[in-house]
Formats: C-alpha cells, sequence, structure tokens
C-alpha cells in the first residue's frame, strides 16, 4: 500500500476558504496571503493528493468531483485539529473557562461570583451569535454559553436556568402598539421577518410556524442579521416574536407587547457533555443560583 501524504494543515485550510468563497481573489484576501501565493499552495495540495481540487470559469470557483469528496473532510480535519489543540491546552491550564452568551442576556452576576470564588482562575466571556452557541462549544472557542432553546443537544449537556415570557415586538406607531397584550390571532396577517439561512427549528419557533390552527405564518422580508429586523420593524414592515422587554432598549422607535397563549422562552446553559473542565460544574452552580431574567437583571 502506497504512504498516504503528510497533509499540511495550512494547504487544507486554504483550500476550504477557496471551496467556501468560491473564488479566489476573495479566498486571498480572506486569509491574508496574495492571490498567487494561494494558487501555488492549492497547486501544492493537489499535487499531494494526487487530484484535481478546483477549476477556475469566468463565474469563479467551482469544486471538481474529487473537491465535492474532499471538502467535508478537510473540513472535519481541520475541526478534529483544533479540538485536539483545545483539549491539550485545556488539560495543560485547567484554571481557565471562556464563557458566551448570545444578545440579550446577561452572565456578569455569575462570572463575577466564578471568579470571587476562584481568583486564580482565568475566566473569560465571548459574545455568540445567535446560530453559534453549539459550533463554538463543540470547537472549542467557549467552554459554556448561556442562550435561548431551540438548540440542537446531542453532545451537550444542557440546564434551563429560567423562562422567559415571549412578547411581540414592533413600531412605536404600529396599531397594536399601547395594547396590554396581543394573541397570534391579532398578528394572524402581520408579516414576520425570515433568517436569509434559517435554522429550520429556530425559525419554526420563533415565528411560530405553523400557528396552532395549522395555518403558516405569514412570510415577511428576508433578513441577514438582527439590525435588518430592528429597521424593519421601526419602519412598520414587520413585527417580530421575541423574548422579554430587553430589546426595546435598543432603539427608542421600538416597543414589545406581551404575546398572550405561547409556551415562553427558555433561556438555557450548555456544555460539552463530559467536559473535565472543574470550573464548568462550578459555574453552572453560580449560574443557576444568579442568572435570572433580563427583565429582573435590568429593573433590579
Amino acid at each position: 500500500m502506497p504512504d498516504s501524504p503528510d497533509l499540511d494543515l495550512r494547504l487544507v485550510r486554504y483550500f476550504t476558504a477557496v471551496a467556501e468563497h468560491r473564488h479566489f481573489g476573495r479566498a486571498a484576501e480572506a486569509l491574508h496571503i496574495t492571490q498567487p501565493s494561494l494558487s501555488r499552495q492549492i497547486r501544492g495540495l493537489e499535487r499531494q493528493l494526487g487530484a484535481r481540487l478546483l477549476d477556475r470559469t469566468p463565474q469563479g470557483t467551482r469544486l471538481t468531483e474529487a473537491g465535492e469528496v474532499f471538502l467535508p473532510r478537510a473540513k472535519t480535519l481541520l475541526r478534529s485539529a483544533a479540538q485536539a489543540a483545545a483539549q491539550t491546552r485545556a488539560a495543560a491550564r485547567p484554571s481557565r473557562i471562556t464563557i458566551g452568551y448570545t444578545t440579550g442576556l446577561i452572565v456578569t452576576p455569575a462570572v463575577r461570583e466564578l471568579r470571587r470564588l476562584h481568583p486564580d482562575a482565568d475566566v473569560r466571556t465571548s459574545h455568540v451569535a445567535w446560530n453559534e452557541p453549539r459550533p463554538a462549544l463543540l470547537d472549542y472557542r467557549v467552554d459554556a454559553v448561556v442562550t435561548r432553546l431551540p438548540l440542537a443537544t446531542d453532545g451537550l449537556d444542557v440546564t434551563i436556568l429560567y423562562d422567559e415570557p415571549r412578547t411581540l415586538l414592533l413600531s412605536r406607531d404600529h396599531r397594536l402598539a399601547g395594547r396590554e397584550s396581543v394573541t397570534l390571532a391579532d398578528i394572524a396577517d402581520e408579516p414576520l421577518p425570515r433568517l436569509a439561512d434559517p435554522d429550520p427549528a429556530w425559525d419554526a419557533y420563533w415565528r411560530i410556524d405553523p400557528r396552532p390552527d395549522g395555518r403558516p405564518a405569514p412570510d415577511g422580508p428576508l433578513i441577514a442579521d438582527i439590525e435588518d429586523k430592528f429597521e424593519l420593524i421601526a419602519a412598520g414592515e414587520a413585527v417580530a416574536i421575541a423574548a422579554g422587554p430587553i430589546f426595546v432598549n435598543l432603539r427608542p422607535d421600538l416597543t414589545s407587547i406581551p404575546l398572550e397563549g405561547v409556551e415562553p422562552s427558555h433561556v438555557v446553559l450548555a456544555t460539552r457533555a463530559g467536559d473535565r473542565n472543574r470550573l464548568v460544574p462550578a459555574f453552572r452552580e453560580s449560574a443557576r443560583a444568579l442568572l435570572t431574567s433580563s427583565a429582573e437583571a435590568v429593573g433590579g
């Protein structure tokens, strides 16, 4: 059997960048190297593998059949290498933890308590995008993350910390503004923003789609991020279902109303299953004891 090539992980990372951007120039810019250098590196990887991975076309760059086969394996290889390095660092520095949190959630009281109880520990925090808690944990970018369900939980330990009532986020001059509460019947025909690249479970939960009577939720404009959502709502082009009143503090032209008849949002602490970092259970205890809803934290 011929010897397997010793793959250079740097070259594998370069290939995945080109595959993601579908363009050598944009990939080179993202990698902070020159395009000729990137082309040479990719050719070197192709020589190692004995297969052409990419074809240049007038529209950009496309994967060859061999490239399509190699791409998911390349991503797995890079992820495994990152996890191996992170686990090794964690074993060498057991008194270090990075705590993630998603938008609108406050972790400060639990982080402060963890630092008080473990003054020798290196306790860090990091904001995590709404769709990144699971990848951030599995890629060892964070060791714990406070976020909202729904969340794919295989390979994770998930603890519910508290519930937040769901609300309707709308502009201050919307026809429903000023109501004490609203129901799904009140917004039966109100468009709700849609994510350009949605997670099906997340999209269904936060748009309540389908509705209890089986009707689909009305489609609103496509959005790329949360700031786009705020702008559409403030302009009166859509409403949105949110958790608690915290988001209205971000813009004076938005308001929120309790949404009756729907289950609350669940705020959770997620960690990697079987993580041996001693600070993970310590933070879990602090989070259970001290983290409450954003509304209570702001008001109290």
